[in-house]
């Protein structure tokens, strides 16, 4: 499937958001690039591709981890100051030790010139000698030379965090610093950079879905066409790191487990952020203007023979904005909780086997999740954009699915709670109070975009415009107004209806015949909600 989308892509990817993404969003210079993709050609390595997609991801990991907002961990949270981060500097040297594995992997001979090289920086005896073999480690200029000085570095730095991390108590301050200087010499490195958030590259993240690719090129508006390229990229990224946690799960000879999976989850929680920020905050503004261009290009006496067309691009443009609404949201959602309450605390070395546990129920967790908003999207863009075509992986429709059933079931909880509390209220009892008595709106709307609009899409709900009317009101106005209240219960007595409806035919089409755990999904859903 893949080959066969690139040639079906390969004369539209020319000026495309999707390709200028793939090579650019790194930043290399030309010569830099061709250069990497010319070693990279002749990388003998075996399974080069994943051996040097797990070394990037890992250095990336190391930034990513020196902020402990990318830590997972549940409860009350302890303020940095007072926290001892030892085991956290230990993790982080597991991850580098199995970033100088991948390097040297990929290295091989060559490998052995750097331990020659060590040997002799500690044995010259004049320090113009050393100073020398400093100075030519400084510049390197090819892939090959550039991954030699980082494994170098990072050999070194391994050295000095083992002999932090043995101190009685290791201060965030330390645990930054030296995480800071790691980062530091990965950034000087002009092939082996992958700081960037949010940044793909060509080798590891082409869409194998010809369809998800014919529904990207199709997406006109130049910002609109780019926010929907940057989204799908985003995702399957973020699926790609989840298969790399399946794999260091499944490698139970590996004595780095903690360090390679905290990494890893560090820049998956960071990604996500990243893209989660960012359409919460351009998505509408970016769309704006593509409608404002559109109205630019309509001259004066045309205006009015345009009306219909650009309200229906003004719808066109709405859905795209509520899709990528929904998509940051359910991230943001479905991240806290699997930080929260899946994952081991970072500050925790479990033993092996539980660490393997928890991470077995983070990814069983993401990846139906991360799969269902690469559906939602296709749909939410195109009514007609078929789910079967998307991935290669077995059962990925059938897992999508299964969180689908999941998702309907919850949500119609939510629903039905939002409309039995409407219809008792009063919002004319307590003018002075209403805001504060009348909070449960605004969290409905909010629990709504992460969950609820995914599964309307998803199960093709008709009354969906109906359903954002009577929300929009609600949300523009700041007393409540009993019509409007009145309405939004009536839709959602509908949605209630309409989700036990996409529940219960699940269950006895696609999914029959497979079980659906209650208690479990009562249990996701407190999680969701904050307990």
């Amino acid at each position: 499937m893949a080959s066969d989308a690139r040639q079906q892509t390969r004369g539209a990817e020319a000026s495309s958001a999707y390709v200028e993404l793939l090579r650019e969003s790194r930043g290399l210079r030309r010569e830099q690039r061709e250069a990497r993709d010319a070693w990279y050609a002749k990388l003998a390595a075996e399974q080069k591709e994943d051996v040097l997609f797990e070394l990037e991801i890992l250095l990336k990991g190391l930034a990513c981890f020196a902020n402990p907002r990318n830590h997972p961990g549940g409860g009350k949270r302890q303020t940095v100051v007072g926290h001892d981060f030892r085991t956290q500097l230990d993790h982080a040297c597991d991850g580098m030790a199995r970033g100088v594995q991948l390097a040297r992997l990929m290295l091989g001979e060559r490998d052995r010139a750097v331990v020659f090289q060590r040997y002799l920086e500690t044995v010259l005896p004049e320090d113009n000698a050393r100073t020398k073999l400093v100075y030519a480690a400084m510049m390197p200029e090819s892939p090959e030379e550039s991954l030699f000085v980082l494994r170098q570095s990072l050999t070194n730095l391994i050295e000095v965090g083992s002999a932090l991390a043995r101190s009685s108590r290791t201060t965030y301050r330390v645990f930054f610093a030296h995480l800071s200087t790691t980062v530091r010499e990965i950034s000087g490195s002009a092939f082996f950079n992958p700081m960037s958030a949010l940044e793909f590259r060509p080798e590891f993240d082409r869409i194998g879905s010809s369809a998800v690719l014919d529904l990207i090129h199709r997406v006109s508006g130049e910002h609109a066409h780019r926010l929907v390229a940057l989204t799908f990229l985003s995702l399957f990224r973020m699926l790609r790191y989840v298969r790399l946690l399946e794999a260091i799960t499944l490698d139970l000879s590996d004595k780095r487990v903690w360090g390679r999976s905290y990494l890893v989850l560090a820049v998956l929680r960071s990604d996500a952020r990243a893209l989660s920020s960012y359409l919460r905050r351009r998505a509408g503004e970016l769309l704006a203007k593509d409608f404002e261009e559109r109205v630019v290009r309509v001259g004066v006496r045309e205006i009015d023979a345009a009306e219909g067309e650009l309200q229906a691009e003004g719808r066109r443009l709405e859905q795209i904005k509520e899709a990528l609404l929904s998509v940051s949201a359910l991230l943001r959602l479905e991240m806290r909780r699997v930080f929260e309450h899946d994952v081991p605390p970072a500050h925790d070395k479990l033993p092996a086997t539980d660490m393997r546990v928890g991470l077995q129920a983070a990814t069983a967790s993401l990846k139906p999740v991360l799969q269902l908003a690469v559906m939602f999207l296709g749909r939410a863009l195109d009514a007609t954009f078929d789910e079967s075509q998307v991935f290669d992986t077995p059962n990925a429709l059938h897992d999508a699915r299964l969180r689908l059933r999941v998702g309907a079931w919850m949500f119609a909880q939510v629903a039905r709670a939002f409309a039995s509390k409407a219809r008792v209220s009063d919002p004319l009892s307590d003018t002075w109070s209403a805001p504060e008595r009348y909070g449960f709106v605004g969290d409905f709307l909010g629990y709504y975009r992460a969950m609820g609009h995914p599964v309307l899409v998803l199960g093709g709900y008709e009354r969906t415009r109906e359903l954002l009317s009577a929300l929009g009101a609600l949300h523009d106005t700041d007393l409540i107004d009993p019509t409007r209240l009145d309405a939004a219960a009536r839709e959602c007595e509908a949605l209630y209806g309409f989700s036990m409806q996409l529940y219960v035919g699940l269950s006895q089409r696609e999914l029959s015949g497979v079980p659906f755990d209650r208690h479990a999904a009562a249990r996701l859903l407190k999680q969701f909600l904050g307990d």
